[in-house]
């Protein structure tokens, strides 16, 4: 771990550090924030939240533009951004020479064609190695970890949290792609890193939250996901119907919130962001 940059941000440090990732066979970059229980010579293990970006975002996204850091270091939680794809000279992305897939676009699983299949494996390499590496050198706790994100990133919060119930003690999401095998830009992901054919698209049911659902999967705690009411994407791209109607046939609680007058911008997130951090804080035993 190189530490690349140190902010002091409400009495606690929101830093980025520079990684060597084996699962992505590249370097890759994460924020931290430690709120002020982490540091100094008392400083104690804290529960962290893991926030996943969308599309072209990077790790500083949500780090400059959520506004996370100041209930953070009010709860004593930690949050942690990883990017959202595999970078470098070595690491190829959109043919097409289009935004919404390649660096910038990872969509948080492990890819299967070539030849993304070498580094395009962001779902092993949050669920595997981040925490792992960076619990080593930080003060962080591994048994109390919580899911976030927005946009893509809330599809991988979803996609993650369903699959691994046991690792995440909670997930939550903003205006999340929740059926991606329904939309396009999910379908052209998908179909460059899982494949075209129809028994490709089978597989896409394991990096689908509304599929995972359908075939079983479940949380014992609500989900919480936050969407605008004025969301360009909604029912193009998000189709949170979709996730509520799988929900409801498959017997996880759900707590849909519809705001009215927002948009898919970090605006929005900026404006939930305190419940985001209040609900994992609850779950993570932060809070009564």
């Amino acid at each position: 771990m190189e530490l690349i940059s140190s902010h002091r941000c409400f009495n606690g440090e929101q830093r980025r550090y520079r990684l060597e990732s084996n699962q992505l066979n590249s370097t890759t970059t994460v924020g931290v924030f430690l709120p002020p229980d982490a540091l100094g010579n008392d400083a104690k293990a804290v529960p962290a939240l893991i926030w996943l970006s969308g599309l072209t975002c990077t790790d500083e996204n949500a780090a400059q533009k959520a506004g996370a850091q100041r209930r953070a270091a009010q709860l004593g939680l930690a949050v942690i951004t990883p990017d959202t794809s595999p970078r470098g000279e070595s690491v190829p992305t959109d043919p097409e020479g289009q935004w919404d897939f390649g660096h910038g676009a990872g969509f948080y699983l492990d890819a299967v064609q070539e030849p993304w299949s070498v580094h395009y494996r962001m779902h092993s390499y949050v669920v595997a190695e981040l925490m792992p590496q960076l619990c080593t050198e930080l003060p962080l706790d591994p048994s109390r970890l919580g899911l976030s994100g927005h946009s893509m990133g809330g599809h991988g919060a979803l996609v993650l949290g369903l699959r691994h119930p046991q690792r995440f003690r909670s997930v939550s999401a903003v205006a999340p792609i929740s059926h991606p095998s329904h939309c396009p830009w999910g379908q052209k992901a998908f179909g460059y890193l899982l494949g075209k054919t129809p028994e490709a698209q089978q597989q896409w049911r394991q990096w689908d939250a509304v599929a995972l659902l359908e075939d079983g999967c479940h949380r014992e705690n609500s989900l919480l996901v936050d969407i605008g009411s004025d969301d360009p994407f909604l029912e193009e791209q998000l189709r949170p119907e979709d996730l509520r109607i799988a929900c409801k046939n498959n017997h996880q609680r759900l707590s849909l919130n519809f705001h009215g007058g927002y948009d898919h911008s970090y605006f929005f997130v900026a404006s939930v962001i305190d419940r985001h951090l209040e609900y994992h804080a609850k779950a993570l035993g932060l809070m009564a």
